[in-house]
C-alpha cells in the first residue's frame, strides 16, 4: 500500500486513514494513486459492506494536495499532474462512485483537496475544532471536483462565497448548512463515526446500495424519469429482503448476506 496511507478490513468495515501527519495527512501523487486502488478494490470486495476514512492525529483531516511536492515538480518544469485528464483516475471521483455507503471522519482541518475528498464520501461527522474550506483561489489553483460537487451539496450562493473568497468555515457552520451530518468533541470522533458505521451495517446492504445508486443517478433528473431508472442490484428478488420480513415477523434481528 502507498506510504502514507493506512488500509484495514474488519468485520465488514474498510478502513482508510491518512497518515502523513508531519505535513497535514496532506494528498501525495502516491497517496492518490493509493486511494484510487483502494477504493477500487473495496468496491469489488464482498467482504466490504462500508468504508470509514479519517486522518492520523487530530490537527488535520487532510490539508489537501501537497504543495511543496507540487513545487518540487514546478522546480524541475513537469507539469503538475492533471489527475482528470492523465492516466489517474481522479480520487475524489472513484471514492464518489463506490457502489458501498463511505463514512468520513473529519478529525480536523479538510481544506483544498482534503475537503474535495471528504465531499466525495456520503456521511461527513465532524470534530468540533473541525474547519472546512477550498482555499484554491489563494494559490492559483482549480477545485474542479469540488467546484462541481459543492453547489449539490450547498446553496448555490453560499456555494459560489467559499469558491471565490476561499475562506472556511466551522465545523458548526458546516453544520448549519448541511455541509456535514453532525458534530461531536474531537475525543469522542472516532467513537461516534464507528457507531454510525455500525448502524448502517445493520441495515439490509443490498438496499443502501441501490438508495446510493438512485440517489447519485436522479439528482439531476426530473421526478418522473428518476423513478423509471433501471438500477442494480435489486433488493426485492433477493435472500435479504426475505429474511428482513421474516426477521420482523420473527421479532429479531436480521441476518444479512449481501445477496
Amino acid at each position: 500500500m502507498a506510504e502514507g496511507l493506512v488500509v484495514e478490513v474488519f468485520d465488514r468495515v474498510g478502513y482508510v486513514t491518512l497518515d502523513r501527519q508531519p505535513r497535514r495527512n496532506a494528498l501525495s501523487h502516491a497517496v492518490m494513486e493509493g486511494l484510487v486502488e483502494t477504493f477500487h478494490r473495496f468496491d469489488h470486495d464482498d467482504d466490504v459492506w462500508a468504508v470509514l476514512v479519517t486522518g492520523a492525529g487530530s490537527d488535520a483531516f487532510c490539508a489537501g494536495r501537497d504543495l511543496k511536492e507540487l513545487a518540487g515538480r514546478d522546480s524541475r518544469d513537469a507539469p503538475p499532474p492533471a489527475p482528470m485528464r492523465g492516466l489517474l483516475r481522479n480520487p475524489f471521483e472513484v471514492v464518489y462512485e463506490c457502489r458501498k455507503p463511505v463514512v468520513a471522519a473529519l478529525n480536523g482541518a479538510a481544506v483544498g483537496g482534503g475537503l474535495e475528498l471528504a465531499m466525495a464520501c456520503d456521511v461527513r461527522i465532524a470534530a468540533a475544532h473541525a474547519t472546512l474550506g477550498l482555499p484554491e483561489a489563494l494559490r492559483g489553483m482549480g477545485a474542479n471536483f469540488g467546484a462541481a460537487i459543492l453547489p449539490r451539496l450547498l446553496p448555490v450562493g453560499i456555494a459560489y462565497d467559499l469558491l471565490y473568497t476561499g475562506r472556511s468555515l466551522t465545523a458548526d457552520e458546516a453544520a448549519r448548512w448541511g455541509l456535514v451530518n453532525a458534530v461531536v468533541p474531537g475525543e469522542q470522533l472516532a467513537a461516534a463515526a464507528e457507531d454510525y458505521v455500525r448502524t448502517v451495517l445493520s441495515r439490509a446492504p443490498l438496499t443502501l446500495r441501490r438508495y446510493k445508486a438512485s440517489i447519485q443517478s436522479s439528482l439531476q433528473l426530473p421526478l418522473s424519469a428518476a423513478l423509471r431508472l433501471e438500477l442494480a442490484p435489486d433488493p426485492y428478488g433477493s435472500e435479504d429482503r426475505v429474511e428482513g420480513v421474516r426477521a420482523f415477523a420473527e421479532k429479531r434481528e436480521p441476518q444479512w448476506r449481501a445477496r
